[in-house]
């Protein structure tokens, strides 16, 4: 990290908070390690619970996520394809070249992130990262001064703000999916419809207003030329040399030639993408929940691919790079266990939306799920265990069930910032370690504080 002084207060502030980060932050891994041992104690020291019984939450919660975390991974590997395709790939060159300045370098990438994250977040997630990489190795051969750790903080950008009010968000799609927990628990009598969440007038006017001001804050952060780290500091430089491998498939046998016939996968894809159009022709954009986003970008990509085993080789890529999540999600769903067993979750839920009001109350879900995301951070999984507390509340108060799942869901993204483990497959892409990056991070979690207290509180619903 620099040591060069210089530039802005704001400036000043995020080079300070990176340089601390990078000196203390420990590795993603070994961050749920640590948040495990956190939460045992807490669950031992708060709840009254003996050594053996957390130890017993803990492992009950360890598989309790598999459906959840398989339906998760499909997001960021269906994401991850679609953004991994050529013409995506080409339309992500083309973006990349089109600012000669650095600060207008990083709120592009942070824009396109969190635009796509809205769409789909594990393609928002794919797309910032392969488009700070590519805005810095293009910057370096142009010489333009952009500084690596903010341009890929940008690419996270979607995580961090907008994915949770989009189109795969986590909590607005469960309560819309059939026989969910909810209702298994009597708290709603029926579905949330998403145009009372994702396409209600207060998700879209805080999407906007959040990307705009996100957008000034990552400006103002940028450092001035003479602070900015280039890509060339952490990525080796032989990396940054344009490739291309125009070769096309190998058609040895007729073996080959099946799979890699567009008929045969393009009729498939086809079908599918058929099925999702007309379930949607049919039920509306309420159709969406979590199994039906899955399903249309899983054959949207084979559409795109058209050729069975380009899609399948994409594919793999695509599960090495979320070896990191799944490796991780079972430490998370452990904490699910001991937070959920223990009553530590349900204590520090009610500890907040009990001193919440009408007006107060979405700031208060923001909170809370931004807490809770620290030591889970995982937006269905954690809406499960404490969105019945949220959602109960808000009936109480008479708050709109959407009005206080839409202000949950921003928590839960917001507090992404800070925490890693979504951060994975773009430290893989972008050659970064969480450290490098994450001060940076931290510095726009404290910054977006005051727009969302008065964004989720003023903006009318």
């Amino acid at each position: 990290m620099s040591t060069r002084g210089g530039g802005t207060v704001v400036q000043r502030f995020g080079r300070r908070l990176a340089g601390t980060v990078e000196r203390w932050m420990p590795s993603p891994f070994l961050f749920a390690i640590l948040l495990s041992y956190v939460v045992f104690l807490g669950g031992v020291l708060l709840e009254g619970e003996g050594p053996a019984a957390m130890v017993g939450h803990w492992y009950g919660g360890f598989w309790a996520l598999l459906t959840f975390g398989m339906q998760m991974v499909l997001i960021l590997v269906t994401g991850y394809a679609i953004a991994y395709h050529p013409r995506v790939q080409n339309l992500i060159g083309r973006l990349a070249g089109v600012t000669d300045s650095g600060a207008g370098a990083v709120v592009l990438v942070g824009v396109v992130a969190m635009v796509a994250s809205w769409i789909q977040w594990g393609m928002g997630l794919i797309v910032g990262a392969v488009l700070a990489r590519e805005v810095g190795r293009q910057a370096y051969q142009r010489g333009v001064k952009v500084h690596y750790p903010l341009l890929c903080i940008a690419g996270y950008m979607g995580l961090g703000l907008t994915w949770h009010w989009g189109l795969a968000g986590s909590a607005p799609l469960l309560i819309n999916t059939p026989d969910n927990v909810f209702i298994e628990q009597g708290v709603l009598d029926g579905l949330v419809p998403i145009s009372q969440t994702v396409f209600s007038s207060y998700s879209l006017t805080l999407t906007v207003l959040a990307i705009v001001y996100a957008s000034l804050v990552l400006y103002l952060l940028a450092p001035d030329p003479e602070n900015a780290e280039g890509i060339d500091e952490y990525v080796d430089e032989a990396e940054l040399e344009d490739s291309a491998d125009a070769s096309g498939p190998d058609i040895d046998t007729p073996a080959d030639a099946v799979d890699q016939s567009r008929l045969v996968g393009g009729l498939i894809a086809f079908a599918g993408v058929a099925f999702s159009v007309w379930t949607f022709a049919n039920e509306g954009l309420n159709a969406l929940n979590l199994n039906v986003v899955n399903f249309a970008f899983m054959f949207v990509g084979l559409l795109l691919f058209t050729r069975p085993r380009a899609y399948q080789e994409q594919f793999y890529d695509a599960v090495t790079a979320t070896g990191g999540i799944i490796l991780q999600f079972p430490f998370y769903a452990g904490i699910i266990g001991m937070m959920n067993g223990s009553g530590l979750t349900e204590t520090l839920a009610n500890a907040l939306v009990s001193v919440a009001t009408p007006t107060t109350f979405p700031a208060i879900a923001w909170i809370t799920a931004g807490f809770i995301n620290l030591f889970v951070p995982s937006g269905g999984g954690e809406w499960t265990v404490v969105g019945p507390t949220v959602v109960a509340a808000a009936q109480e108060l008479g708050v709109p069930v959407g009005k206080a799942t839409v202000a949950y869901a921003v928590g839960d993204a917001h507090t992404n910032l800070f925490q890693p483990f979504w951060a994975l497959p773009l430290l893989g892409i972008t050659g970064m370690r969480a450290r490098d990056i994450f001060g940076y991070g931290m510095a726009m979690l404290l910054l977006l504080i005051p727009f969302l207290a008065l964004a989720l509180t003023f903006v009318p619903y």
